[in-house]
């Protein structure tokens, strides 16, 4: 019997969580859904990932306005995906004049924006109920350039100063897409990673860089961060579970390129490919929330990659349905 495509049989909604880390930041959870962060300053306010509808996002900004009124000038797309994206429009009542993102996340959204946007709605029926009220495609105004540092290139940095508190916005390398942007806090040592780390969720990588992801990882590592608003899963407070969330996300990724790895060597099909994997996958992992959902499309990168195809071909909804039929039947 073929599994419910993606996500939709999730259809019970997770319960929220709206939680203060320091004195600046904050995290809004959802049970393996996707998170968002919040940084809210003497006289702006930040929001990390937008939520995938304008109508999610006033969910958020209502656990907002009950602790601060202040305008919420600053959205941070930390990459281009539909889901973390769709919402910001209903920022704008709030004050928002600014949406920032990297170059290569501007460069995705041009590229793969349009039909990443349909397969995501298909994918995620829940989060996207009120798809109507998603006015068209997300465009940041501000867009930070900068090199790779991961090949010792410089990134471009953005400072934001929100009111007695400074926010530092850059690109720390490739790894769930190859423009994810994070936000971080240092004077209270909190970072938010987006999709970049997750902890006891799934980690989708259909659209990953997996060998130069763990590198990304340890440059975040490096901060030394005491709290932590991962792309799914609670957030992580003090070093020791910040570390731990960077060490889960670590083992998925290597773990599934590594036996990508043999299954392209041993010449499989992409089918054997996914039965292979699953051999060192499932007995870890396969207890998380969204594990079904994500590994067909993480198998599906992972063995492209394996084989050579450094850029990562674009999903559409169309090209999701024949992979699913053919691996998740």
């Amino acid at each position: 019997m073929s599994k419910a495509f993606a996500s939709q049989a999730d259809l019970e909604d997770k319960k929220i969580t709206f939680e203060q880390l320091s004195p600046h930041c904050w995290a809004y959870t959802a049970e393996g859904d996707p998170n968002s962060g919040v940084i809210i300053g003497d006289k702006f306010i930040m929001v990390s990932d937008a939520t995938a509808t304008p109508a999610m996002a006033r969910d958020l900004i209502a656990r907002i306005r009950t602790v601060s009124d202040k305008p919420i000038k600053y959205v941070l797309l930390t990459h281009y995906h539909a889901v973390r994206v769709l919402g910001a429009s209903a920022y704008f009542a709030e004050g928002a004049t600014e949406i920032i993102a990297s170059q290569g996340t501007y460069e995705l959204i041009l590229e793969r924006g349009k039909e990443d946007m349909q397969s995501e709605m298909d994918r995620f029926p829940r989060l996207f109920r009120n798809a109507e009220s998603v006015p068209g495609l997300t465009w940041p105004t501000m867009v930070i350039g900068g090199g790779n540092p991961t090949k010792g290139e410089v990134p471009g940095r953005l400072s934001v100063e929100l009111g007695g508190v400074k926010v530092e916005i850059w690109h720390p390398g490739p790894g769930h897409t190859r423009g994810d942007t994070i936000a971080w806090v240092e004077e209270e040592k909190v970072l938010f990673s987006g999709d970049l780390v997750e902890y006891d969720a799934g980690v989708y990588t259909g659209d990953a860089h997996l060998e130069e992801w763990p590198a990304t990882l340890e440059a975040l590592r490096a901060l030394q961060a005491e709290a932590l608003v991962p792309g799914r899963g609670e957030a992580m407070k003090g070093n020791a579970q910040v570390n731990k969330a960077l060490d889960y996300t670590r083992r998925w990724v290597e773990t599934l390129f590594a036996a990508a790895k043999e299954a392209a060597a041993a010449n499989m099909d992409l089918k054997a490919a996914m039965a292979h994997t699953r051999k060192s996958m499932d007995p870890v992992f396969g207890h998380v929330f969204i594990y079904e959902h994500c590994l067909p499309f993480d198998v599906s990168r992972a063995y492209d990659e394996a084989r050579g195809i450094k850029n990562p071909r674009i999903w559409t909804a169309e090209r999701d349905k024949e992979m699913w039929a053919s691996l998740q039947s």
